[in-house]
């Protein structure tokens, strides 16, 4: 277990706060690097996150730990790192859809807004985006943005999941033969057969998605401003046992 995450509130909130965090460095992602000049923290190909979109992105952050982590210096640069690998992996899909002339259909949206919005009290919503100063046209744009990053992953790692007999029969029995009737359940054989299916095809896409990422990280040049991320953190380094971008370099 990371011992800086730790979410306290139930996960519809952390979809509406990733999606404000969208709201912080998508918008700078579309300017002109001229524009930006040396405070650009991370580029990939044409695509760029200032410093003050990574520190406000940051601030939103930290609402998923559990534990003042500014007391905690060890912790905060953990944070920090695994925030700027996050935002340049969606940088990377984004980068990647747009390739792949991937988008988002109105009604695929409305459904989304609806299923988030579905989860809080009459007005909780609206006060949750107040709070965090950013209006429901922006935050309805970024959700577009982040159902495009779904799509592009849905997309890009379907045809790499094969599910064979054999694997279907191996769950079966490392997880489900003798304990069915142990715990009494009456599930038919379909009802095993999808369960088994859907598990298998989330953790193979797990195990798929970091190689995916890798390869795609290839294709695209990233550049990371140590000077700048050393006036953020205090260190150079940005390495982390789980990190997702290695490979970077200082933009002048």
């Amino acid at each position: 277990m990371k011992r800086y995450i730790m979410l306290k509130r139930p996960s519809k909130f952390f979809s509406l706060i990733g999606t404000i965090m969208l709201v912080f460095f998508l918008p700078a992602c579309e300017q002109k690097e001229t524009d930006l000049g040396k405070e650009v923290l991370i580029r990939v190909a044409d695509r760029v996150m200032t410093v003050l979109d990574f520190n406000n992105a940051f601030e939103i952050a930290k609402i998923a730990y559990e534990n003042n982590i500014k007391e905690q210096p060890e912790d905060l640069k953990k944070a920090q790192i695994r925030l700027l690998n996050q935002l340049t992996v969606e940088m990377i899909l984004l980068e990647r859809a747009k390739e792949l002339g991937i988008s988002i259909t109105e009604a695929e949206l409305e459904k989304a807004v609806s299923a988030i919005k579905s989860d809080y009290p009459a007005g909780e919503f609206e006060k949750t985006l107040l709070e965090f100063a950013v209006s429901y046209d922006s935050w309805r744009d970024r959700l577009r943005n982040r159902l495009i990053l779904e799509k592009v992953i849905e997309e890009e790692l379907k045809n790499r999941i094969t599910i064979t007999p054999e694997d279907i029969s191996q769950y079966y029995q490392k997880n489900y033969q003798g304990r069915q009737e142990e715990s009494g359940a009456a599930q038919t054989s379909d009802d095993i057969n999808e369960a088994i299916v859907k598990q298998l095809r989330r953790q193979k896409a797990e195990e798929t998605y970091n190689s995916w990422v890798e390869d795609l990280k290839g294709q695209y040049e990233i550049e990371i401003n140590r000077v700048q991320w050393e006036k953020i953190t205090g260190s150079k380094s940005i390495e982390e046992n789980d990190t997702t971008v290695s490979d970077v370099s200082k933009s002048d």
